[in-house]
């Protein structure tokens, strides 16, 4: 159920892909740039939408949009935590930003979904940390149903997959 893979996250065909998105949810650095880029305009303006409605996503929480041009149907955005030496419910605030987008996935019938490794990139997250946080998480969560089916943690480097690879043995 639970897959990794060390690649581009938006090359992968699945029901949602995840969007480590800033809380202005208008793109970024990262994947949260690289998503809107090969995505194109239509998550952009769906994003403008929720903001204009909400005022953008706060960090722990997660918002839907279309998927764009990429080969996922929708892609959830999540916001992460900015790490300030684990002093600021760093670890509970990207447990919730995973939790979260797994309860959007519920709702919107999505069955598989790939993750990127939230918040280690320019946000600073010790990765050995947001790695046992994310499994964990997710573990946690399919033992609560299966409804989704396939999990994929997509790593961009080499680091964070070889952190995923020896938790997920």
């Amino acid at each position: 159920m639970i897959e990794l893979l060390k690649g581009d996250i938006t090359k992968i065909a699945v029901d949602a892909i995840v969007n480590a998105a800033n809380t202005s949810l208008l793109g970024g650095g990262g994947v949260d740039g690289a998503i809107h880029k090969a995505g194109g305009k239509a998550i952009l303006e769906e994003c403008i939408k929720i903001r204009n409605q909400q005022g953008g996503c706060n960090t722990g929480e997660a918002v839907i949009t279309t998927a764009g041009e990429l080969p996922a149907k929708f892609v959830i955005h999540t916001v992460g935590p900015v790490w300030n030496n684990g002093s600021h419910h760093e670890s509970e605030l990207l447990s919730l930003a995973y939790l979260n987008s797994l309860k959007l996935a519920l709702n919107h019938s999505i069955k598989s979904i790939a993750f990127p490794n939230i918040s280690t990139g320019i946000y600073g997250f010790p990765k050995d940390k947001a790695a046992k946080i994310a499994t964990q998480t997710v573990s946690d969560f399919l033992t609560t149903t299966d409804k989704i089916e396939r999990v994929i943690f997509v790593c961009f480097d080499e680091e964070n997959y070889e952190i995923y690879n020896k938790l997920l043995q």
